[in-house]
């Protein structure tokens, strides 16, 4: 039985177009399965490896099948022979009976068949599989998706494979993803890519089949206590807290009010942006309860030549753009370093020279390393020796902290560098919630959009020497008595 299936194989390769074939088809089988048992047992771990593998040996084993009928054709063309007499040229009368469906020759042909096509399929799995994973989306191109990948992996959704939000369910987003895959990697092998990658991504599924796969908003409710501690640039690094109550809710029935509010199946609030970079809003409306729309139009804009967009319906990524790859303000990320204790508050002037050591500008990624380092123990040797000698390892400590903030967000081979990426949530200067919630924002009665801060929290403590301070009794001689009554009062009738 094997010499009969091996002469079938040596009668497919009766040319070089065959032979070719033959060779391609059967070493890229024997490769790819030797190189499938090592990626399984852990010998290969790459992401460039698993390109090699599910890309090129299932390309060239495609190839080598074609070839190999190709090669019959040329040889029919050559020889004037029909591929009867071919057939009964190169087989025994045993392989070839009257009728070929049920020859043996036909039973070879089925069989050798049948191991492709099951070969294709099992390696065609394996590929999406593997093409699926968080390991290959983010180090597979890693010059381009390195700073994705590494704020992924210390993002609140590490646990969440990429293709969950960036693909979708279904057939056509399984397509669309592999196209603009294929896209993708020509820019990156011709250099075509825009640096940094812009932003907001279109191709994005909409938020409604993804993240709210898991985040249903219909069950938002209640409070969140947030306390955020900052600290000064002084010798102590004073600590301030600011203390929210947030308000995670859809809000009452009747009653705009709660995070959550804009997203609720039961409201809808659409917008324009300029250059559909959803930042400068041009108008804004939201949905009443008699199904009209009240418009709130930007005045700032009014009259100035604009690019807008297609009226979009706001959804989560519109607040939470960066809810996975997310990039640090530099004192905010110093203020939770210092607050998790990975940062030593004791050391005097810590945040005012750890804030110069981090946004200095540094030409590549390993001169800021370096350049963190000498700034930190350069200050300490000069300002303070005794403690260069006592507290070497806080120092130290607080160096390697420093050059992991550094290493999050800033990536010079991208043009990423701080505020390049700004976050919607919360309100710093013009981005965030006060893109809609200022005064520009008038509808046709006059109004105004609400900024009023308790619509979705409210303030226990506002850099003050306490997270709780404003539940105290107010002080009729503080000068703040009036704002911090109000405050006070908000909060214990919000429940």
């Amino acid at each position: 039985m094997l010499k009969r299936y091996l002469h079938f194989i040596k009668v497919v390769s009766n040319n070089w177009w065959g032979k070719l074939g033959v060779i391609l088809a059967t070493s890229s089988f024997i490769t790819l399965i030797i190189l499938e048992l090592a990626r399984l047992v852990g010998i290969i771990t790459s992401s460039y490896a698993g390109l090699v593998t599910y890309l090129l040996f299932p390309a060239l084993f495609v190839i080598g099948l074609i070839l190999i009928p190709i090669g019959w054709f040329k040889l029919k063309k050559q020889t004037g022979k029909t591929f009867e007499e071919l057939l009964n040229q190169e087989f025994d009368k045993d392989d070839i009976s009257a009728s070929f469906l049920g020859s043996k020759l036909f039973r070879y042909m089925v069989i050798f068949s049948i191991i492709n096509i099951v070969f294709l399929l099992a390696i065609s799995s394996q590929m999406l599989g593997f093409m699926d994973s968080a390991k290959f989306c983010g180090t597979a191109c890693h010059s381009v998706m390195n700073p994705e990948w590494v704020t992924y992996q210390q993002s609140p959704h590490s646990r969440v494979a990429c293709v969950q939000c960036h693909v979708g369910e279904g057939a056509g987003a399984l397509v669309d993803s592999k196209l603009n895959g294929l896209w993708q990697m020509v820019s990156v092998t011709f250099d075509l890519l825009e640096r940094p990658i812009p932003t907001p991504v279109h191709q994005l599924r909409p938020a409604r089949e993804t993240c709210e796969k898991c985040h249903w908003p219909d069950k938002f409710y209640g409070s969140r206590l947030k306390t955020i501690a900052h600290y000064d640039l002084d010798e102590a690094n004073t600590p301030k807290y600011s203390t929210l109550n947030l308000k995670i809710d859809v809000g009452q029935e009747n009653k705009r009010s709660g995070i959550h509010w804009h997203i609720a199946t039961k409201n809808e609030v659409r917008y324009v942006s300029v250059d559909d970079k959803r930042k400068d809003i041009i108008w804004a409306e939201a949905i009443q309860p008699d199904g009209s729309y009240d418009r709130y139009i930007n005045q700032t804009l009014t009259g100035i030549m604009t690019s807008p967009t297609d009226p979009r319906s706001m959804d989560c990524v519109d607040c939470h753009n960066r809810a996975t790859h997310i990039y640090e303000n530099p004192g905010n990320a110093i203020d939770k370093k210092i607050y998790d204790g990975l940062i030593n508050a004791s050391l005097p002037f810590i945040k005012r020279e750890a804030l110069k050591a981090i946004s200095s500008g540094y030409p590549d990624k390993n001169s800021g390393l370096e350049g963190i380092n000498n700034h930190i123990l350069g200050f300490y040797q000069r300002q303070y020796p005794e403690l260069v000698r006592t507290k070497t390892f806080v120092i130290d400590s607080a160096i390697t902290a420093l050059q992991e903030i550094y290493s999050r967000n800033i990536h010079p081979e991208m043009n990423i560098t701080w505020g390049t990426y700004a976050s919607h949530i919360g309100h710093t200067g013009t981005t965030g919630c006060f893109r809609c919630h200022n005064n520009n924002m008038v509808n046709k009665d006059g109004n105004t959009i609400s900024s009023d801060c308790a619509l979705c929290h409210s303030i226990l403590s506002d850099k003050q020497k306490t997270p709780f301070q404003y539940l105290t009794v107010p002080d009729t001689s503080d000068v703040n008595y009036e704002m911090h009554k109000y405050l006070r009062d908000e909060f214990l009738n919000s429940f």
